[in-house]
């Protein structure tokens, strides 16, 4: 069998936590106690929570437990890919042909780096300095013979005392033997399955699985335990699979002196704009989801994502940066530096314009109105509703952007109890408009503690208007956070009918009426 190829394999500790840092910007080790959280499991915590005892695989109710001030956030490897791949280019402009094996950690052949910097140890510096330059506190490295080697190398490394570690060729086996037996569990799709068998067999380090004939291991774990049981004697036959880089497609403009006025900023990048317009074309790709990131005369740095129904042209991105300076309170002082990168791109193929009479109908239309309405008005000129959750019709009536992603603060699906059944009024009061409702003699109608009410509606005042009452319906109780007095809220509603025949939503509220909607 051919010796594994000598690999090199750099491992940021705690990626998730220093990815989420990286995105708030935060400082390196300011980010207190936090604690990534996927499948109610502990996936990576900060140095802080480790402190205070919280650990991997940890669930969350003791992660929080043991450290009450732990912040639980989220996992999102959409977040911890984004903000490796920075990286991983700036370790490409030193030694080319990296492979990303998962975000947080990276390996490449080591041949290559070792004869340019004259050196493997040499080689790792280099690399962990670079990425220490980029921001990155924790960086360490290892190089051994083969990919799992090598990572287990980068792992055993600590940072204020060796932070490289070098298994010396041929030597792999010896320093492999102390492991624990534990570090195959994710070195295959069953490794879980057979660390645990290999546990309850008395197996509890590689070098005692390593010491197994390979063919009882084959008989009895087949090609995966086959497999495992090499790397476990360091015989990693695998090798490093660069990655091909991707197309720049980003782009960005820097003003000296900075720019203070919106529609500077905009026309000042119509350049640059069209650019990164035609550096998609030339790939064939539109995009349909913009990052703009502006960064502040002062070092204010503010991100976003902006969405577009079909794909964004020339006048789309500058549209975009305006509605954020417009919108975006982070910046303040004047515009540096604006960074232009596509989040999401498509084939063209699929965005191409329709001939005229096949296929072209009033979706395509509307499209291209609401959106020169949307650049007249700005951003939040056009808005289009959709139903959330919640028991109020304003909470349930959320407008978006023109374009923008629908997100909703309260889920739709969640049972909301005292939430109003179809079919819903069609006009809703923001916020609800004061009325009246009274008796026969004149007093207002109530309804007391056990949702009785006081006496009959007999007459509604509503918009100034006094209206007679010819049918009515409730109340119906809608009862929230009654266990908070601060915030407590009880309710009642009621439907009620006027003498022109139209149908109003009210709530009484502690001897208060008001309009919540009416049903046109």
């Amino acid at each position: 069998m051919a010796a594994p190829a000598r690999s090199l394999v750099l491992w940021v500790p705690d990626w998730p936590v220093a990815a989420l840092a990286r995105e708030e910007g935060t400082p390196p080790g300011e980010e207190g106690a936090v604690a990534i959280v996927a499948g109610n499991l502990v996936v990576a915590c900060s140095a802080a929570a480790r402190a205070d005892g919280v650990r991997r695989g940890m669930k969350r109710r003791d992660a929080q437990a043991r450290c009450p001030a732990l912040r639980v956030v989220a996992a999102d490897d959409a977040r911890d890919n984004r903000l490796f791949l920075p990286l991983v280019s700036r370790v490409e402009q030193l030694a080319p042909g990296v492979q990303i094996v998962r975000a947080g950690l990276c390996a490449l052949r080591a041949r290559g780096p070792a004869r340019y910097y004259e050196g493997e140890e040499r080689a790792a510096q280099v690399l962990r300095a670079a990425l220490g330059e980029a921001g990155v506190a924790d960086v360490r490295a290892g190089v051994a013979d083969g990919p799992f080697t090598a990572e287990r190398a980068a792992r055993a490394a600590t940072t204020a005392r060796d932070p490289v570690r070098v298994v010396a060729a041929g030597a792999a086996a010896a320093f492999l033997a102390p492991l624990p037996a534990t570090v195959l569990a994710d070195a295959a799709d069953t490794g879980a399955e057979i660390v645990h068998l290999l546990a309850r067999l008395g197996v509890h380090t590689l070098g005692e699985f390593a010491a197994l004939e390979v063919e009882r291991v084959a008989a009895r774990l087949g090609p995966v335990g086959e497999r495992l049981h090499a790397l476990a004697d360091g015989l990693d036959s695998r090798v490093v699979q660069p990655r091909t880089p991707p197309a720049e497609l980003h782009a960005e403009i820097a003003f000296d002196p900075p720019l203070e006025i919106a529609e500077q900023v905009g026309f000042a990048l119509r350049r640059t704009a069209d650019a990164f317009i035609a550096r998609l074309d030339d790939q064939r790709l539109v995009c349909t989801e913009l990052r703009v990131a502006l960064t502040g005369d002062r070092g204010e740095h503010g991100e976003r994502v902006w969405l577009h129904p079909g794909s964004f042209d020339t006048a789309a991105v500058i549209d975009r940066v305006r509605w954020q300076l417009a919108e975006d309170d982070a910046l303040a002082s004047g515009v540096a530096l604006v960074r232009l990168e596509p989040a999401a791109v498509e084939q063209a193929s699929h965005h191409a314009p329709r001939l005229a009479g096949f296929g072209s109908g009033p979706d395509e239309r509307v499209h291209h109105a609401l959106s020169r309405v949307q650049a007249m008005l700005g951003h939040r000129g056009v808005l289009t509703p959709t139903l959330g959750g919640g028991r109020w019709l304003a909470e349930r009536e959320v407008l978006v952007p023109w374009g923008d992603r629908v997100v909703l603060a309260r889920e739709r699906g969640r049972p909301w109890p005292g939430s109003l059944p179809s079919p819903l009024p069609a006009t809703v009061y923001r916020p609800e408009r004061a009325a009246a409702v009274v008796d026969v003699d004149g007093e207002t109608v109530g309804v007391d503690e056990r949702g009785i009410l006081s006496a009959v509606p007999h007459q509604l005042t509503v918009e100034g208007r006094r209206l007679g009452v010819t049918s009515w319906a409730g109340p119906w109780p809608v009862i929230e956070r009654e266990w908070d007095a601060a915030r407590r809220r009880i309710a009642h509603r009621f439907q009620i009918v006027d003498a022109r025949q139209s149908a109003w939503l009210l709530v009484c509220e502690a001897g208060v009426w008001s309009v919540e909607g009416r049903y046109d």
